[in-house]
């Protein structure tokens, strides 16, 4: 006879963890949630206000980041990347966040790092303003090594019909406007361990471990503020495959964003990034070079939108333009 516990799931720490998580999901809980965190499913209504709502949803995780967190056992930002890769692809398309559920995997659950991991889940849901409902916690002994966790979310949002984001009204001589990203957010990472193997290196006067932990940047609320005033055309989430990946996604056919390499300042730590023997011809490829996000608007309100996003505390800088072309990107 073998139990449960025996073959390397402990019951008891799952229901230890639930207790420890349900206070960080009860602090991001709208009015629209019409059940508490133990149920089968979330039940959130719909808000009021829109006239043919729209549900935008995204799934993401945070990828090897995860593996610097376990070695500086620093477990409370990562979840903050898991909400951010979600809500700011469902943003792209101009979707206000409304709920968000997280599904977190390790070979052996310690209660207390459960917690810390959504804990950081909570973060990101209170700054980009939706609801943490519900999740999974797995624990799989003989599939994940002790001490690892896996963390994946999925988000929804909703938009107006007739509002939704999509790129098509984008035209010749629009304007490119780049919002400063925090660091290197969540890509990239396979080959930033590799070049930064000593998280106590420092980097002008930061360990390389506080650097790689540093959380991606949530854009959900001063966007969401720009579109009040300000007609966006497209937007893009600068992650995996850096410039050359995510600028031309939201672009019509035979259309090109042209990028100003000089436009605005690239952190240092990617020379470093190159000095340690990263590829100089791939980094805009690879990582978000600084810029995390990026919007398209009409040449006529570039000041004025600019101005608006300043006065909101955001780096934003004309990082480029669109002209004809079927190339997509052309960075220069």
């Amino acid at each position: 006879m073998i139990s449960y516990k025996e073959s390397g799931v402990n019951i008891n720490e799952g229901y230890k963890a639930v207790e420890l998580i349900k206070e960080y999901a009860k602090s991001t809980a709208s009015s629209l949630i019409l059940n508490s965190l133990g149920s089968f499913a979330s039940m959130v209504e719909l808000p009021e206000g829109y006239k043919k709502p729209v549900l935008v949803s995204g799934t993401d995780g945070v990828g090897t980041k995860l593996d610097i967190a376990f070695r500086a056992r620093k477990y409370d930002t990562v979840g903050i990347d898991c909400v951010a890769m979600c809500v700011n692809d469902i943003l792209c398309h101009g979707a206000k966040p409304l709920f968000f559920l997280d599904y977190l995997a390790c070979g052996k659950l310690e209660a207390e790092v459960a917690a810390e991991l959504v804990k950081g889940v909570s973060e990101g849901c209170i700054q980009c303003g939706a609801s943490l409902v519900g999740g999974e916690t797995a624990e799989m002994p003989g599939f994940y090594r002790e001490g690892e966790y896996d963390i994946a979310g999925f988000a929804v949002g909703i938009v107006d019909k007739d509002k939704i984001i999509d790129g098509s009204t984008i035209k010749e001589g629009d304007v490119l406007i780049g919002l400063a990203s925090s660091g290197f957010h969540s890509n990239g990472y396979s080959l930033l361990r590799k070049l930064f193997p000593d998280l106590e290196e420092e980097h002008q006067g930061r360990t390389m471990g506080d650097i790689l932990l540093t959380p991606t940047r949530i854009y959900v609320k001063p966007v969401l503020k720009l579109l009040e005033k300000y007609p966006v055309k497209g937007m893009a989430h600068i992650t995996g495959g850096g410039f050359v990946e995510n600028i031309p996604r939201m672009l019509p056919e035979g259309l090109e964003a042209r990028i100003k390499k000089n436009s605005y300042p690239i952190p240092s730590i990617y020379k470093s990034v190159v000095n340690k023997g990263g590829e100089a011809a791939s980094l805009y490829n690879t990582f978000n070079m600084g810029i995390g996000f990026v919007l398209c608007i009409s040449r006529e309100i570039k000041e004025l939108v600019l101005k608006e996003l300043v006065e909101m505390g955001e780096r934003a800088y004309v990082i480029g333009d669109i002209t004809s072309g079927g190339a997509g990107i052309c960075i220069e």
